[in-house]
């Protein structure tokens, strides 16, 4: 056989395997469907304050850490509500503590848009020492990432969102830009105290669905970015170096109508050594939770089909 003809096998035989290995092999998407999942939480924005001069560490822990989540997704949209009832044990000795979470993520195409909120009040000040409480200090955080997936045959809804089924193992390169902002306050002896801080990175990251079964889904991946701080206190600014990891995994069972699973993720805004002093940001979330799936009312899902060809998005 001639080289022109192990070419044009070996084309066709790629072209048949490519062909057969569709989108819809591996995800299978539920857009008449309103996807609602209720979830137990364990989350925390915290901060490391280094004094690089004096080698001293302070933890700063927030008090408030189990709370209850209700997420409700249709199509792109998704909107996560969270809050800290005091029935749970942990929470019943947190007197005057405050968590409150807003989570909105939209999905264009490729496109993924997160945007957080966290208010939260009554910290723990934890030294080599000593733990003081700090009931009257509180951070309100508000910012999200840009993000893009590159492979189309991997789902990341399914791994942290289930509006998707990964049917098949998958993986994709994803890059991002974050981007958050934290106001810092304390009210003490009749004074009011409000510090700013603001943190920009961009990096990439790669995500993996393994599918085991055809239920089961194992997902792990990692993004790592660089970026700068900007922080203004006592009406000076200074600027740092930033350092980005997120780390995520997922062990999940995904079906037609019901899921479940257990969700982890953790984020570090690390400032540089470039300054006397270093904050660096951590969030850290945990869940488990339970999901259910039921008919979207026929009019959403017509208006979402008009606004998806309107737009390109189909």
């Amino acid at each position: 056989m001639g080289l022109r003809k192990w070419i044009f096998c070996f084309s066709a035989l790629f072209s048949s395997a490519s062909f057969s290995q569709n989108v819809e092999d591996y995800i299978r998407t539920f857009p008449e469907k309103l996807t609602t999942r209720i979830g137990i939480q364990n989350t925390s924005n915290s901060f490391i304050l280094t004094d690089i001069e004096n080698n001293e560490i302070i933890e700063l822990i927030p008090n408030d850490k189990t709370y209850l989540g209700l997420s409700v997704l249709f199509r792109s949209v998704e909107i996560d509500l969270g809050y800290a009832p005091n029935f749970f044990s942990e929470n019943q000795d947190n007197k005057g503590s405050k968590l409150f979470t807003l989570n909105f993520r939209m999905f264009l195409g490729k496109w993924m848009q997160t945007l957080d909120f966290y208010n939260q009040k009554g910290f723990f000040a934890i030294t080599n020492d000593e733990t003081l409480p700090f009931p009257e200090f509180g951070t309100l955080k508000v910012g999200g990432s840009t993000s893009y997936i590159f492979n189309k045959r991997f789902s990341f809804r399914a791994v942290g969102f289930q509006n998707e089924w990964q049917k098949k193992s998958a993986g994709s390169f994803i890059p991002s830009f974050t981007f958050y902002y934290t106001r810092f306050r304390l009210d003490e002896d009749g004074q009011q105290t409000n510090d700013h801080s603001y943190n920009l990175a961009i990096g990439p990251g790669y995500y993996y669905n393994l599918v085991i079964g055809r239920h089961f889904i194992i997902g792990a991946g990692a993004t790592v970015g660089i970026g700068a701080n900007f922080t203004r206190s006592e009406g000076e600014t200074v600027t740092s170096s930033l350092a980005q990891v997120i780390l995520r995994t997922v062990i999940g069972y995904n079906s037609e109508r019901f899921f479940t699973g257990i969700n982890f993720s953790v984020q570090t805004l690390g400032q540089g050594d470039d300054q006397t002093a270093r904050l660096d940001d951590y969030i850290t979330f945990a869940e488990l939770y339970l999901g259910y799936r039921f008919n979207a009312p026929k009019k959403w899902i017509e208006k979402a089909n008009r606004f998806n060809k309107k737009y390109g998005l189909d």
